[in-house]
């Protein structure tokens, strides 16, 4: 199985991001854009929170609040759980199932922002890497 770091590089789309002064309305359309289910809120490069959609079903639609006027910073979910690049998938997957999140922020050790994994890149890259054993052993059975 890859490393998070390898699964980093892998990922081909690019870092989406927003800073904690964009309305919501602004976040919700660069995840349209980019078909994101959450984005890392940045205050210049330090991570100050994340947003979802999540945030945005509870804390605008279920609120009455209005997305074009409410800012990112009043809503998102400030007290963000990260990992390490080293940190082994297994390990990761099993944070986002106990705290009940999708998406996880991947930091260096100097605070700096990696990138951020989702479940479905775990649980593709745990399929693919049963479907590489099975044909292993398919082929060992078979020699």
């Amino acid at each position: 199985m890859k490393t998070l770091k390898q699964l980093l590089a892998d990922k081909t789309q690019p870092m989406v991001v927003v800073s904690p002064n964009d309305t919501v309305f602004h976040a919700l359309t660069v995840m349209a854009q980019h078909n994101v289910g959450a984005v890392m809120v940045l205050n210049g490069e330090q991570l100050v929170g994340i947003f979802s959609e999540r945030d945005y079903a509870r804390k605008i639609i279920l609120q009455g609040k209005s997305s074009r006027e409410t800012l990112v910073r009043e809503i998102m979910s400030d007290r963000v759980a990260y990992v390490a690049p080293e940190t082994p998938l297994e390990q990761c997957m099993a944070l986002m199932t106990e705290k009940h999140f999708r998406h996880l922020p991947v930091l260096k050790a100097d605070g700096s922002v990696a990138g951020i994994i989702s479940i479905g890149d775990l649980v593709k890259e745990t399929i693919s890497a049963q479907q590489f054993m099975i044909a292993e052993l398919e082929k060992y059975i078979a020699g």
